[in-house]
């Protein structure tokens, strides 16, 4: 890594998860020196990404258009791929947002979404295709049908997405500032970004530049925002990512006169292992999550269900979930699972432990005896689980697409994948609520420029990834995170290069 100069850079990064080290990338390509600003250490640098499945939605047409991306990565004959095209992709974040995302920003996500993809595989991060997150193989088939949108992922998932970026960001000789924590952001009389104040091991300095890129996350590991703007309920939440992601760069970014977008009220909170630490563990990343929770029935505490788990599929409902299982007492609900369907779980249940019984009863007094300590119902459970039984209409069970197998005369009905629990072993997984990041944040404009009140970009100030807002609304189709910062990462680093230029000369 080379010296760093500090006199003054170009452009400079506060940051460095996928969207901050893809805007890097995308400005030193442009001529740019960088500089890049890292609040944790070394040891655990990366941001949210490295939490990550890795998985990117994007937009092609069949396999003709992934392969060029895997390359001899992955075998394309193991696949089935079905296109995603740009109706699909802007119908998908319209229906799952509720018609709220801003509709600039969204056309230019999904414009823009293979395009980054395939800029960030010529760039030399590594491709497969994503047969964990969203896709499901059947005992005895032969190909894995890989689910509408999500067909990619980064090799080695977020972890190694996150090693392949900063290896990028080595290569291409951009510095990297570890332990420096951004905290104002510097401006000149006419109202224009000139560095960024920091506190790091040498103490409080200011840093110059020509152009910021702000791209440090939501507020989502700050229990004091969280409350705030969340609410109440969410104080105490379990954090499935970094504990660094503390809203500073958002909080400053107002205070010069930003404006403030999207649901600050919203956030991406999934189901994850009840046993989960408090933030995001490097040696498990993601595999806490527990998400298929569509071929169970979940139920709480007082033994009732209270969701619809089938609604949708999972790519398109767990992102909301974890918001579902927080109103439940004590955040605490059981993902219960027969043979049937036990076939169907994602690898990452191998990291929990399951409450396992050969009977119903037998089941309830296992989680009676591990759980009776707050409050669990047996009985009402066993209710439940034999009226959830007696509703289950005929049908044929096919977990690739909404099957429409499902209840009649529950509240709330199970609409897909409704099979009735009765093939033991059975098996029960505790899970409660893990927040991944927050909607609201700043608004900014198709070139990632930050707006202020009026809609006016603030000159020199950029930003990208999840601090800013407007882009979901309640819930967000699986994988539109990551693929949203190295869009608007890779626009911001671009557009703060050519401000950079023109301020040189």
């Amino acid at each position: 890594m080379p010296e760093v100069e500090l006199k003054g850079s170009d452009v400079v990064v506060v940051g460095a998860g996928n969207a901050a080290l893809t805007a890097a990338l995308a400005a030193r390509a442009e001529g740019a020196s960088v500089l890049v600003l890292e609040k944790a250490t070394r040891e655990l640098r990366g941001g949210n990404t490295r939490f990550t499945g890795g998985l990117f939605r994007c937009t092609y047409n069949g396999i003709e258009d992934l392969i060029p991306i895997v390359g001899d990565n992955d075998d394309p004959s193991t696949v089935l791929v079905e296109p995603y095209t740009r109706d699909d992709f802007l119908h998908d974040i319209a229906r799952i947002c509720g018609g709220q995302a801003d509709p600039t920003l969204s056309e230019i996500l999904v414009d823009r979404s293979y395009d980054t993809v395939r800029w960030m595989a010529d760039l030399g991060v590594p491709w497969e295709f994503n047969r964990a997150v969203g896709a499901v193989t059947l005992a005895g088939a032969e190909k894995v049908k890989l689910p509408l949108g999500g067909a990619l992922r980064t090799q080695g998932e977020g972890v190694g997405l996150s090693a392949s970026l900063f290896r990028l960001v080595e290569a291409a000789e951009i510095p990297v500032l570890y332990e420096t924590q951004a905290l104002r952001i510097v401006t000149a009389s006419q109202g224009q970004v000139t560095g960024v104040e920091v506190r790091g091991p040498e103490g409080i300095r200011v840093l110059n530049c020509r152009a910021l890129v702000l791209a440090s996350g939501g507020f989502q590991a700050s229990p004091e925002m969280r409350t705030a703007y969340l609410g109440p309920h969410w104080s105490l939440v379990r954090v499935r990512g970094t504990r660094f992601n503390t809203g500073e760069m958002i909080r400053a970014t107002l205070a010069i006169g930003g404006q403030s977008y999207g649901e600050w009220s919203g956030c991406h909170a999934t189901p994850i292992d009840a046993d989960a630490p408090a933030y995001g563990d490097l040696r498990l990343t993601d595999k806490t999550n527990r998400l298929s929770y569509p071929f169970s029935i979940m139920v709480n505490l007082d033994g009732e269900r209270f969701v619809d788990e089938g609604e949708d599929l999972t790519l398109y409902t767990y992102a909301r979930m974890g918001r579902e299982i927080l109103q439940q007492r004590q955040a605490i609900a059981f993902q219960i699972f027969d043979q049937q369907t036990i076939p169907l779980l994602e690898a990452r249940y191998s990291t929990g432990t399951p409450v396992v019984a050969d009977t119903l009863p037998a089941l309830a007094d296992r989680l009676a005896e591990r759980y009776g300590h707050l409050g669990f119902q047996k009985e009402r459970f066993l209710e439940t689980v034999e009226t959830y039984n007696a509703a289950v209409q005929p049908g044929v069970f096919d977990p690739n697409r909404r099957d429409g197998k499902r209840t009649v005369g529950l509240q709330p009905e199970k609409t897909n994948w409704a099979l009735r629990i009765e093939v033991p072993p059975f098996q029960a997984y505790a899970v409660t609520v893990g927040i991944t990041f927050t909607f609201g944040g700043i608004r900014i404009n198709g070139e990632a420029e930050v707006l202020d009140h009026l809609d006016r970009p603030i000159p020199g100030l950029f930003a990208t990834g999840e601090m800013t807002g407007g882009f979901f609304y309640q819930n967000y189709p699986g994988g539109a995170g990551l693929m949203r910062g190295a869009v608007f990462g890779r626009l911001a680093g671009t557009h703060a290069a050519c401000l950079a230029r023109e301020r040189r000369s």
